[in-house]
């Protein structure tokens, strides 16, 4: 007997996250870390809210996040944006991601915003060093 298993990603800046959902009761772990005990709480309730939107589709299966790169809250989107992705995979339910859109669109599309690169003559991508003429 073959089991069921989703695979899906999401992005933000630098972070990457890849989620894998299979048939389970209702357990969502971040990097191994149950999401019950993920701190900071911001992040946590961030990651949150893609779990509690899908209400019962998302209690009768198990979702293991693995996050790399980038900061806590780029982390934290990307991890929701896997995990939404992942539940509306395994449900094949349009409802669900109507509702996911109605809420906040980048629950399914990856932000795809990126730093600007530094260029010469200046500290950052677009100040510039000060010139001084005496």
């Amino acid at each position: 007997m073959t089991t069921k298993i989703i695979t899906s990603s999401g992005k933000k800046k630098t972070a990457i996250a890849r989620a894998t959902v299979k048939k389970g009761n209702g357990r969502v772990r971040i990097n191994k870390k149950p999401l019950d005990i993920f701190d900071p709480e911001f992040a946590r309730l961030k990651i949150l809210e893609a779990v509690m939107l899908a209400g019962d589709a998302a209690e009768d299966v198990d979702i293991d996040v693995v996050v790399k790169g980038g900061g806590i809250i780029g982390q934290a989107n990307a991890a929701r944006t896997a995990i939404a992705r992942g539940i509306v995979d395994w449900t094949s339910d349009t409802d669900l991601k109507d509702t996911y859109m109605a809420y906040d669109r980048n629950l399914l599309v990856n932000d795809s915003r990126q730093k600007e690169t530094k260029k010469f003559g200046g500290p950052g991508a677009r100040a510039k060093y000060q010139k001084s003429y005496r």
